[in-house]
């Protein structure tokens, strides 16, 4: 995880008054709020960016990204994420991730 200390503030202060409180109720580890980026193993051996876009609703923007010529490759439901990889029309691929923790 790659933090920016004070992001979490920013969102709290701005676009995500809750942040905090929502993420002390589902034990999310210190530091969360502020993190920015992920490193992730590598799954087929190619060195490559990567971006992950979070989004309210995972099927709502997929579909609306298929309606502007995206294609759908896969999509997964997690006990924390539900995600939707696409490729958009030029080849480049990204992911749409929904926040989804489990409940209490």
């Amino acid at each position: 995880m790659i933090r920016r200390p004070g992001y979490g503030d920013h969102l709290a202060a701005t676009v995500d008054p809750g942040i905090r409180e929502r993420q002390e109720s589902i034990s999310a580890p210190p530091g969360f709020a502020d993190a920015i980026a992920w490193l992730a193993p590598l799954t087929n051996g190619q060195h490559h960016w990567h971006v992950t876009f979070s989004v309210a609703s995972r099927d709502d923007s997929a579909a609306t990204a298929e309606k502007l010529g995206a294609v759908l490759i896969s999509s997964e439901d997690t006990e924390w994420a539900k995600t939707a990889l696409i490729r958009d029309p030029q080849g480049a691929e990204l992911t749409l991730s929904q926040f989804t923790p489990p409940s209490p």
